[in-house]
């Protein structure tokens, strides 16, 4: 209020009261006041519409009529102004009507007294000024960007705020008429009692909420509520801000999935190489064994031991193919071509049930990849496919362009400004829980039963995609099916075929050094070459391999070399050689090379890499390989 007397109008048909209210007036200690009075119901109405005055002191009894009607009369036509109801006896039921009618305070004449007028007029005055400051602040709050809106003990909403529309969706006269609970929907609805505890006890409680707007969108919101003193006309009221965090969640699963997946990774490759070196002497073994035994019987289990053998290989290289990306040759391929092959075999291979269709962009972009380790991709996920539909149901492959913006890349925390193919496998399946989803790619993950996989499908399938610089998103409802989105990055370039492979011919008796610590790899290494017309000494680290190479050096052909040994490792083994022999030719071996060390193993001039466990195939084919760069 400014400095002009606080102008008062008494409505009571009794000038005996007028002149007793007239003289407590006289008495006011601090406000400076001005009476003026009217004596009846309608003269009363006719100076309420005219809004000249300050506060209006109401008697219940008017004639005809009574203080009750007129204040709802009066509130209903806008009167901004503090109206207070004076009772003869004290009615408890009148009073309470009164409050919920609107009435600023209500005061028994018996008991009335100068100053307690004058505590009820400045009282009133106040609060009216406050509420102008709320709804002054009000405007203010409806440009905030977050959510703000405040609720009374009954969960009814008396202030809705700009931000709030937005993020719920629910506009501000749909608000004011309705429940929380018929706002959204909370998913853990058990929070709220304890929530609500603890903010009557602190006058504030702050967390995070999990809700769903009025068009079913699943929103996270970090809520801080703080206890209000007399919101309006209630007595006590919620102020509730509410930040939208669902994209911060978001980002924040996936470094924490990236976080709990590159653990798993290094626990995998610690034990990687040990595996390796296990499996390579008996896969080498048994194919060695598979030409010299005739017996009916070993030759039946021989062929058993080699396919458990390959089977467990392959795990080990999925799981290194997990945890850091196993390269493969990498050419420019148009993607379409391998869409076209997988849905081929499918129709082949898949129940009829599954209806397969496939949607290709006509002016689909290429990619720099490794076919075979995409194939397998493509593979995996439409097994899983398959595997989620046992009744039947729609599988689609569609493969098209998509560019990543600086907003989508920072959405998504493996994405990179800049141009990508994406390829979509959408099934009709039972879906993936929520509460697994987050554990699809761990290794040994699998919701199939014992003995229907192995839990390295998915795992594998992120491994290559990372490795080929993409990421992957997955969507999925229970009873509604999966789509699973792979982002390769793009290449401007046209596709180039690659060359057929050449059958190779046996050894002509060349000495070849082998190097590994392992004596059952050395061993059946030795005898796979010696088999194949080759001749083979051998060392069991890179000290002794040198010694050996001094004294036979005109007669190596070739060295074969492991990495990982201890005393003398592989890069240090063949810079060695390297000094004795510039011109030496090198095969590195090694069970766990990520392509950084790959890469740096063959800046130092090694001739081809070698990747544990290997087969008899594979190693007489590298050594060919060599043998012709001569």
């Amino acid at each position: 209020m400014d400095n002009r007397p606080i102008k008062v109008l008494l409505v009571d048909d009794d000038e005996d009261d007028y002149i007793l209210t007239r003289d407590w007036f006289g008495e006011f200690q601090v406000a400076s006041c001005e009476l003026e009075w009217v004596n009846s119901y309608a003269a009363a109405k006719n100076a309420i519409a005219g809004n000249k005055y300050d506060i209006y002191l109401v008697d219940y009894r008017l004639g005809q009529h009574n203080g009750l009607e007129l204040l709802y009369e009066a509130v209903s036509n806008g009167c901004a102004s503090p109206i207070i109801l004076l009772t003869g006896q004290g009615d408890r039921e009148i009073d309470l009507e009164a409050m919920k009618a609107g009435a600023a305070d209500y005061l028994e004449k018996s008991q009335l007294t100068a100053p307690l007028l004058e505590r009820s007029i400045r009282y009133a005055l106040e609060r009216k000024q406050t509420e102008q400051k709320i709804r002054e602040q009000a405007a203010l709050l409806d440009v905030a960007t977050d959510a703000i809106f405040v609720r009374d003990l009954d969960d009814q909403i008396l202030f809705w705020n700009k931000a709030a529309e937005c993020l719920y969706g629910w506009k501000k006269e749909e608000a004011l008429t309705k429940n929380i609970r018929e706002l959204w929907q909370e998913k853990n609805l058990s929070q709220l009692p304890e929530a609500v505890k603890m903010l009557m006890k602190n006058g504030s409680w702050q967390g995070e909420l999990y809700q769903r707007t009025k068009c079913g969108k699943e929103i996270i919101v970090e809520s801080r509520w703080t206890l209000v003193r007399e919101f309006g006309q209630k007595s006590q009221s919620i102020l509730v801000v509410s930040s939208d965090i669902t994209h911060k969640k978001q980002l924040e699963a996936q470094f924490l999935r990236a976080q709990r997946l590159e653990s798993i990774g290094t626990l995998a490759s610690g034990i990687a190489h040990d595996l390796n070196n296990v499996l390579a002497p008996i896969l080498m073994t048994a194919q060695l064994l598979e030409s010299q035994v005739y017996d009916e019987r070993s030759r039946r289990l021989l062929p058993i031991l080699i396919t458990n053998a390959k089977r467990g290989a392959n795990l080990v290289k999925q799981v290194l193919s997990f945890t850091r990306g196993l390269e493969g040759e990498r050419t420019l391929l148009q993607l379409k071509h391998l869409i076209i092959e997988i849905q081929q075999i499918i129709k082949e291979t898949f129940p009829k049930s599954i209806d397969v269709f496939t949607q290709i962009s006509p002016d689909f972009w290429t990619i720099s990849g490794d076919a075979t380790q995409l194939h397998q991709v493509l593979m995996n996920l439409c097994v899983n496919a398959r595997d989620a539909m046992p009744n039947g149901g729609t599988l689609t492959i569609s493969a098209a362009n998509f560019l990543v913006d600086e907003n989508y890349a920072r959405m998504h925390i493996d994405a990179k400004v800049g141009a990508y193919v994406v390829i979509t496998v959408h099934d009709t399946g039972i879906g993936i829980p929520p509460e697994i989803l987050d554990r699809i790619f761990e290794p040994f993950f699998t919701t199939k039963e014992l003995g229907q996989g192995t839990g390295l499908g998915l795992s594998t399938v992120l491994g290559i995609i990372k490795s080929h610089g993409g990421f992957i998103n997955v969507y999925s409802e229970e009873g509604r099916g999966s789509q699973f989105k792979i982002y390769l990055p793009a290449q401007d370039a046209t596709e180039i075929t690659e060359e057929q492979e050449v059958e190779l011919p046996q050894g002509n008796s060349e000495l070849i050094l082998v190097v590994d610590d392992e004596s059952a790899i050395r061993d059946i290494t030795k005898t796979s070459l010696e088999s194949h017309n080759y001749r083979a000494i051998t060392a069991c680290d890179g000290i002794e391999a040198i010694a050996l190479y001094v004294e036979h050096r005109d007669e190596i052909c070739l060295v074969l070399t492991d990495m990982v040994m201890p005393n003398m490792d592989g890069f240090t083994t063949i810079r060695t050689l390297q000094k004795i022999n510039p011109e030496v030719r090198i095969i590195a071996v090694s069970g766990l090379a990520p392509s950084d060390k790959v890469n740096a193993a063959y800046d130092m001039g090694i001739k081809a890499f070698l990747s544990k466990p290997f087969t008899a195939n594979q190693l007489l084919e590298t050594i060919n390989t060599v043998k012709s760069k001569i």
